[in-house]
Order: structure tokens, then C-alpha cells, then sequence
């Protein structure tokens, strides 16, 4: 039987229960799910699911990430609310490409893990598997295993092996309307400097690869929740007498002003603090030096900059803690006019963490 997988969450005790409800069936599973994004969501999902698979013995396989064809499927079904009709097409699309790999693959059954999601619609999933496996004369089966406490099950028991919780769906459009009332959506922003962002879907990727690797070796640990106040720069644009100028924003810069200027009179060396709007100013000789000569270049800082952990290190021990005042590197302090246009957001905000001791 060909099972297709969503995500961990729904598939570690789905996958249990078909074991038991068919225990002579063999199961594969098919982690087909283009409608996922950002990729790098995609590809934490998969981390996880795969992760699962091997706990439990099950053979995993990966479908293509077919995105832009799933964009052109729901396309006009936008603005569709939750178990509306882009839900509906997407189960098609979903379950279309598992009986495309089923066929491949041999198999006669299939089913999928949405079922036992509790934000799906049963019936929407019962009528996708039975449009796309009768015309190729597979069997479908659609078990409710969500009745009977079922889904208070599930729930504990993806606690008890740590399993990844997503907290949306999957697709942009939900996830849009899910984050509507917000400034920024956290899951869309990654720096282009591949920077390793706080609470990020690439900090998220980092930790369960360290969960599946301490599984392996057989170290007992658990995860635990923190609170804890982050941070995103969401915009930030450096002029000198209307020029851009390049410049790199430190981690945890907070601006109380959209728009800030000032004026240098002559070239200066170090750094330059703007009283007004509590803004420091670096240049990279003297950032450098703090950073023991790291970087080769400004060039070099720029495509490989600090980590953010460094980066905080750096600013704690410049101006103590809790201090939230820009820092602005900039290659030179040239004399001119300034103009800086910056947008930040500080906010409450919860992360995993692995805990190793006390076992």
C-alpha cells in the first residue's frame, strides 16, 4: 500500500494505525507535497517525515517538488478560506501524483496522512482518492482514525518522539491569511547572506538535524520550549549625498525613527555616534579589529558575515546588555550628508531547544 505523507505529525501515528488495521499490508510511504513553501519549509518537513519513517521501518520515498504547477492548479482560488474549494484541488493535485507513483511503484492501495489531519474536511480527501485511483483501477482507503479520542492520541504521541508541529497548513495562501493581521510573515524571510535568523525555518532545520543525529547515537535528551524576544530587520537603505552606500546592520539594531539624518564635516576613523537617534556608526577597519581581524575585506564581511550569536556577543560586550541602539558598519566614514531609511520589529517569541542533561 502506497501511503501519502504530509508531515510527521499526522504520519507517525497514521502510519501505526494502518499497521495495525492491515498488519499483513507492506507499507511505503510518498512525501509528495508541492503546495509546501517556502522550500526550505519543504525541506524540514521532509527531515522530519524521514526521520519518522526510519523509527517506525518504513521505506520513504521523495516526490518532485512540482511548486509552479501546483501555483497554476489553484490559480484564481486564492483568496479561498480553509477546507474551500483551492483545498479541494490541491487534494486532487496531491493524490493525482501519489496514483501516478503508485502505478509506477506496482502498488494497488493507496491512502494519505491528510486524513488524520483535524484541519482537513474527510470528505473533500474521500472524493480526491476516489477521483484519482478509480480511473486507474486502484483501491483507495480513507480510515477515520481521528474518532474515539483518536486525535488526542496523535497529539501525544508526536510529543513523546518530539516531532516537528509546523504551525500552518503549508501553502502561502494559508499561511498569508493565517499571519494577516502582522507586519511581517517570519516563515518568508531569509537573509541573502544565508544568515542563520532566531526561531527561522533554517534554525528549525539545524535543531532536528542535531535531534536525528543524537537519536542515532543513541544520546537521550529532550526538547524544550523557551520564550524569548527576537528580532528581524525588515527594511534598511544607507545614503550618503544620495548615493547608496553599502552597509551591514548588526543584529538586535532597533530604530525608533523610519527616517534619520546627519552630516559628517570631515572623514572620520572608529566609529560615529548620532546622539539624536541613539545610532552607532562602525567603520569596517574598527569593527574588524573587534572581531580580531576575521574578515579579509568589506567585501569578505559582506558575503559571510558573524553568526547572529556572534553578532550579539559582539554588541554586549561593546555597550552592555539590553542594549538595542543601532549598529551601522560601513566600509568608510566619509564626510557628506546621511539620509538612513530602517524598518525593524522586536517580538515575543517561542523557540525549541535540546536539552542533554539530567538523563
Amino acid at each position: 500500500m502506497l501511503v501519502h505523507i504530509c508531515c510527521s505529525v499526522d504520519s507517525h501515528y497514521f502510519l501505526q494505525e494502518l499497521q495495525k488495521a492491515y498488519p499483513k499490508e507492506k507499507l511505503v510511504g510518498f512525501f509528495y507535497d508541492p503546495n509546501i513553501h517556502p522550500y526550505s519549509e519543504y525541506e524540514l518537513r521532509f527531515l522530519d517525515v524521514k526521520r519518522s519513517c526510519e523509527n517506525l521501518g518504513i521505506k520513504l520515498y521523495k516526490g518532485a517538488y512540482e511548486y509552479e504547477k501546483w501555483l497554476n492548479a489553484v490559480k484564481s482560488y486564492e483568496n479561498e478560506p480553509e477546507k474551500g474549494a483551492r483545498c479541494e484541488i490541491c487534494f486532487n493535485f496531491r493524490m493525482g501524483g501519489s496514483v501516478e507513483f503508485a502505478k509506477k511503484l506496482g502498488e494497488k492501495r493507496l491512502t494519505t496522512t491528510l486524513l488524520t489531519s483535524p484541519k482537513k474536511d474527510l470528505e473533500q480527501l474521500k472524493n480526491a482518492l476516489q477521483k484519482e485511483c478509480e480511473p486507474w483501477g486502484i483501491e483507495f482507503l480513507a480510515p477515520d482514525f481521528r474518532k474515539n479520542g483518536g486525535t488526542q492520541r496523535q497529539f501525544a504521541l508526536a510529543k513523546e518522539a518530539m516531532l516537528y508541529h509546523q504551525n500552518y497548513c503549508g501553502c502561502i495562501y494559508g499561511l498569508s491569511k493565517q499571519k494577516q493581521n502582522k507586519p511581517f510573515i517570519d516563515e518568508l524571510m531569509s537573509p541573502v547572506n544565508h544568515q542563520v535568523l532566531p526561531a527561522s525555518i533554517e534554525a528549525r532545520i539545524a535543531l532536528y538535524k542535531r535531534v536525528k543525529n543524537l537519536e542515532k547515537k543513541g544520546v537521550k535528551f529532550k526538547l524544550e520550549r523557551e520564550k524569548f524576544l527576537n528580532y528581524r530587520l525588515l527594511s534598511g537603505l544607507l545614503k550618503r549625498d544620495k548615493k547608496v552606500v553599502k552597509s551591514y546592520i548588526l543584529f538586535y539594531s532597533h530604530f525608533k525613527n523610519a527616517l534619520s539624518k546627519f552630516r559628517l564635516d570631515e572623514e572620520l576613523r572608529g566609529e560615529f555616534k548620532s546622539v539624536k537617534d541613539e545610532i552607532c556608526f562602525w567603520d569596517f577597519a574598527y569593527f574588524n579589529h573587534k572581531c580580531q581581524n576575521k574578515f579579509k575585506n568589506f567585501e569578505d564581511f559582506l558575503t559571510r558575515p558573524l553568526s547572529v550569536k556572534k553578532e550579539i556577543a559582539l554588541r554586549q560586550k561593546a555597550f552592555g546588555e539590553y542594549n538595542l541602539s543601532p549598529i551601522i558598519i560601513v566600509e568608510k566614514l566619509s564626510a557628506g550628508t546621511y539620509e538612513l531609511v530602517a524598518r525593524s520589529e522586536i517580538y515575543y517569541d517561542t523557540r525549541e531547544k535540546i536539552m542533554t542533561k539530567g538523563f
